[in-house]
């Protein structure tokens, strides 16, 4: 990005050079996101030939399934699975792209307008493309979307390798008890039996997806019994020990004050796990009259604070910009106590 030049201009001079750099950056994403969205839809293309191409052959595998060899039905289905979940994935992420793409054309356009209404010229957008170069002023909505669509992936990902793979499984094991039953029950209740287990399992795993993402009993119960749930499954997925302390009168708050509670500590506790190293973590929830106050405390390894603040103003760091973002948003602030090889500690106040 160019230095601002304001020395020596007057505060409104000032600020429309702050748009024109605005407006200026704006268009340069538009553009790259363009190219980003021709290419998805040149890779869907692709994908969907490679689909219909393996959508037949298991058709023709499954006519005759009795000459097929176990192992070969299992490719083909996997091969399948992951072709569609790529394609899928491959169709979300392009569908992201032009929703983001449509938010920048209208956020240009009103930097445009702006301009043109102090006398300013400016070059109207030509359509040209589109990238995701957030490391300057940009618009909170431009964040957000980086960050829902990051979150979103890392679902995806997830999908894939647990419930999608595990429902690849099921319909061979079904597939094979289906063709067992009349000549040889005997194994076919034996293949039953692991059949019932893995549908079982399959079944937790989605729980558990749907629990990371809305969990239902926020609405029903309120945030202190789905913190204590969220504590017990992320030491019991995580290994890490967690003690939990909730003090003070155990009162609902308004909605988007509880979700707000349990995605901040939900996205510390994801920090623990995977950048801590630590094996002790300790979650604090305090509310009374005056306000809530939340704390997490590791034993992990620590960081440089001033660092990565640095780098989430600068929006490398989006789920840390995002916390930090969601606490302010609704008139609390966050605090981070840490140094490299001595722990973190998070503590966020909001009011109430």
């Amino acid at each position: 990005d160019r230095p601002l030049a304001t020395e020596g201009k007057s505060p409104f001079k000032q600020m429309l050079e702050q748009v024109r750099q605005e407006y200026e950056r704006t268009q340069s994403e538009i553009r790259e996101l363009d190219i980003l969205i021709r290419q998805s839809s040149a890779e869907v293309d692709k994908l969907t030939q490679r689909n219909a191409q393996v959508a037949n052959r298991v058709r023709q595998m499954e006519e005759s399934l009795d000459t097929v060899p176990r192992q070969d039905i299992r490719e083909a289905y996997t091969t399948a699975q992951e072709t569609q979940t790529r394609l899928f994935m491959m169709r979300g992420q392009m569908e992201q792209l032009q929703a983001k793409q449509q938010v920048l054309e209208r956020h240009a356009t009103a930097l445009r307008l702006v301009l043109e209404a102090a006398g300013q010229e400016t070059v109207k957008p030509d359509g040209e493309a589109a990238g995701d170069d957030d490391t300057g002023g940009g618009s909170g909505i431009v964040r957000i979307i980086n960050a829902q669509e990051s979150e979103r992936q890392h679902l995806a990902r997830q999908m894939h390798d647990g419930p999608a793979q595990s429902l690849t499984n099921l319909i061979l094991q079904a597939e094979i008890v289906e063709r067992l039953f009349d000549r040889d029950p005997q194994r076919a209740r034996a293949e039953l039996a692991v059949l019932k287990e893995a549908v079982t399992q399959t079944f937790q795993k989605v729980r558990g997806f749907i629990f990371d993402l809305r969990p239902m009993m926020l609405d029903d119960l309120g945030l202190n019994p789905t913190i204590k749930r969220y504590v017990q499954d992320f030491e019991a997925k995580s290994g890490i020990k967690c003690s939990l302390s909730l003090m003070g009168r155990e009162q609902r708050l308004p909605s988007h004050t509880e979700i707000t509670v349990f995605r901040v500590l939900q996205g510390l506790l994801a920090n623990v796990q995977r950048h801590a190293n630590a094996t002790q973590v300790d979650v604090l929830l305090h509310l009374d009259p005056q306000g809530l106050v939340a704390t997490v405390e590791d034993n992990g390894i620590g960081f440089n604070v001033e660092e990565a603040l640095a780098r989430a103003r600068q929006r490398k760091t989006l789920g840390l910009a995002t916390m930090i973002e969601q606490v302010e948003l609704l008139g609390g602030e966050i605090t981070f106590d840490s140094a490299p090889r001595r722990g973190t500690r998070v503590q966020f106040r909001l009011p109430v």
